[in-house]
């Protein structure tokens, strides 16, 4: 394969795509925990978000790539220091084989080059610290808070000072409580054998931009430097190098260049199952950037939970559906724990879905994998558009 550019049709692209996300979920060998490590591993992180109407996205986007993931795994992965959370693009899970590549951010805000979201109360960050490294792991609760007159969490001076501590890396977060964070001095959470060496600048981009290829088949500098502040042009210029020395191949899918590597492409030798449908989470890897899936598979997609409930046309929290190599509906779901019931409020079909009788099979097999999943015993759907489409209900 030369290193000149090589063109793709749409469905080819969208299959390198989903092969390197591992959707659907490729066999592993060994424990479920392994395949549940291989995956964060693989994808580079999973994200953390607070939102519970059904399974949480760090859960959710694990199960989707290893249908025997428990909650626990990442309890489990962090207790073994495999796994430790930090900053990706957002608050997520990083595998711990590359924690070096997180001291470029921390030492940004430490030295002042990166302006972090709360000013620095130095005075109380050493108090803090001298705390945890006496009395051990402490939680923002354990700190009194000392502004009485804002009440909300992220007010609190000793929160603003730990987040402040934990994002310039003097702090980490071994574990969390009921999903309230707990911080540690990094020193006691870090294995002794973890690489701490500040990587350079090339070493820093080769791997922003490597990672991102294995894990996601094809992409662009503006998405390899995704939300990382003043990193696209020296992304660019990596990437120009490393296509001239043929370390990477640029294709063609319609109008746009993409660079991949030159291994990816022996992907599209092997089969995409497309009868396998999979529900994915607003925050799944896959579709985390939605210019890329309008432009990939031509999905137009905004998650409508920060949108006024007066202007939500699909609900809440509506779930992308993939089948057939495409992602053709959306479900706005909600798990009613105290009833079991998993209340499918809207499923709403994509114009160009055809083959209806096949997706609604497909679609019953894996909503009552999702209903164990949310711990429920029982689907009720409430609305589809459009009103003709007739749910097999009698599958559950």
């Amino acid at each position: 394969m030369s290193r000149f550019t090589e063109t793709l049709s749409s469905d080819q692209a969208r299959k390198l795509v989903l092969l390197s996300q591992q959707i659907p979920p490729v066999k592993h060998k060994g424990t479920a925990i392994d395949a549940s490590l291989s995956a964060i591993e693989h994808l580079g992180y999973i994200q953390i978000d607070t939102i519970s109407v059904v399974q949480r996205a760090h859960h959710h986007t694990l199960w989707t790539r290893n249908p025997k993931y428990q909650a626990s795994h990442l309890d489990q992965l962090l207790a073994e220091k495999k796994v430790f959370e930090y900053w990706s693009h957002a608050a997520a899970y990083l595998p711990m084989r590359d924690f070096r590549f997180s001291l470029i951010r921390k030492h940004a805000i430490a030295s002042g080059a990166q302006n972090h979201w709360f000013e620095k109360d130095e005075k109380l960050m050493n108090s803090i610290m001298k705390r945890i490294e006496l009395e051990g792991p402490l939680m923002a609760k354990d700190f009194e808070n000392t502004d009485k007159k804002r009440r909300d969490w992220s007010s609190k001076p000793a929160k603003r000072a730990l987040e402040n501590l934990f994002m310039q890396g003097d702090l980490m977060i071994p574990r969390r409580n009921n999903f309230h964070k707990v911080y540690d001095l990094t020193e006691r959470v870090i294995s002794s054998d973890i690489d701490i060496s500040m990587p350079t600048e090339e070493e820093y981009i080769r791997f922003l931009i490597v990672r991102y290829l294995e894990a996601n088949g094809l992409g662009l500098a503006s998405e390899m430097a995704y939300l990382l502040k003043n990193t696209k042009p020296i992304v660019e210029r990596y990437l120009k190098e490393m296509h001239l020395s043929g370390e990477l191949l640029q294709i063609k899918v319609g109008e746009v260049n993409y660079y991949t590597l030159p291994s990816a492409l022996d992907l599209l030798n092997k089969l995409l199952s497309r009868s396998k449908l999979k529900i994915l989470s607003p925050f799944d890897n896959l579709l985390i950037q939605r210019k890329r899936m309008h432009s990939l598979f031509n999905y137009d997609y905004q998650i409508e939970c920060y949108v006024p409930e007066a202007k939500r046309k699909f609900g809440y929290f509506c779930l992308p559906v993939l089948w057939d190599g495409k992602l053709v509906a959306r479900m706005d779901c909600k798990a009613d724990r105290k009833t079991s019931v998993l209340h499918v409020n809207h499923l709403a079909l994509e114009a160009n879905l055809k083959k209806l009788d096949a997706f609604s099979e497909a679609l019953s097999k894996e909503l009552k994998a999702f209903m164990i999943f949310n711990d429920c015993k029982q689907v009720k759907i409430h609305r589809t558009t459009p009103e003709s489409f007739h749910f097999a209900m009698d599958k559950f």
